[in-house]
């Protein structure tokens, strides 16, 4: 899981990523994002949201960490929701979880 948190603190600093509910819609509306990473202990209608809009545009989620463990990877407080600009580096994160 520490691998995971620091591809996602350089994943922040190469601009790859987007945190915050209305900057990953936006992301996926614009088909931008690549991978949506949502917090374990996210709220159960922010999961619902998400799990529409990521269906609908075909793009790949996944439930990994908690809130507090996520900010801190990308230097925030609390962080529901990360969205993936860049495939290869999506799929990066995703080997790692694996």
């Amino acid at each position: 899981m520490n691998k995971v948190y620091s591809l996602l603190g350089l994943g922040k600093k190469a601009g790859y990523i987007v945190a915050g509910e209305t900057g990953c819609i936006q992301e996926i509306k614009r088909k931008k994002a690549k991978l949506i990473i949502l917090a374990k202990d996210t709220s159960d209608n922010t999961k619902d949201r998400f799990d529409g809009l990521c269906e609908k545009h075909k793009i790949k989620y996944i439930c990994f960490g908690e809130k507090a463990n996520l900010g801190k990877a990308i230097g925030k407080e609390l962080t529901a929701v990360i969205s993936i600009r860049d495939l290869k580096f999506s799929n990066a994160i995703l080997n790692s979880i694996d």
